[in-house]
C-alpha cells in the first residue's frame, strides 16, 4: 500500500508543479499592458485574481504532498497523527496526502 501511495503522491507532485508553472507563465504574460477598454480591463484583472488563487491553492497542496512523501520516507505507518488509528484505504484514495483519519479531520474543520 505504501508503494502505491508513494506513486500516487509522486504523480500528484508532478501534476501540481506543472500546474503552478503554467499559472506562473500565464501570470507573467499578464504583465502586458491592460486593455484601454474598461470592461476588458476588469475581465483581465478578474482572470489574474482567479489564476493567483488557483496558484496559491496548488502551492498549498504541493506542500502537503511533499510533507506526505517525507512522512513515508521517515517510516510512517499510515496512521492518523491525532488518534493513531490506521488510515483507511478509502480515506487515502480520497486525500492521498492526509495525515488524519476522517473522524479527526472532521473535528478540525
Amino acid at each position: 500500500m505504501q508503494q502505491d501511495l508513494r506513486e500516487v503522491l509522486e504523480r500528484m507532485k508532478g501534476q501540481l508543479a506543472e500546474r503552478i508553472d503554467r499559472i506562473e507563465r500565464d501570470l507573467s504574460r499578464a504583465d502586458a499592458p491592460l486593455s484601454a477598454d474598461s470592461p476588458d480591463r476588469a475581465v483581465q484583472l478578474e482572470n489574474d485574481e482567479v489564476l493567483e488563487r488557483l496558484g496559491d491553492s496548488a502551492s498549498t497542496e504541493l506542500v502537503q504532498v511533499e510533507a506526505a512523501l517525507r512522512r513515508l520516507d521517515s517510516g510512517w505507518q499510515l496512521t492518523c497523527h491525532v488518534c493513531g488509528k490506521p488510515l483507511s484505504d478509502e480515506r487515502l484514495a480520497a486525500v492521498p496526502h492526509t495525515s488524519l483519519c476522517a473522524a479527526c479531520a472532521a473535528q478540525t474543520d
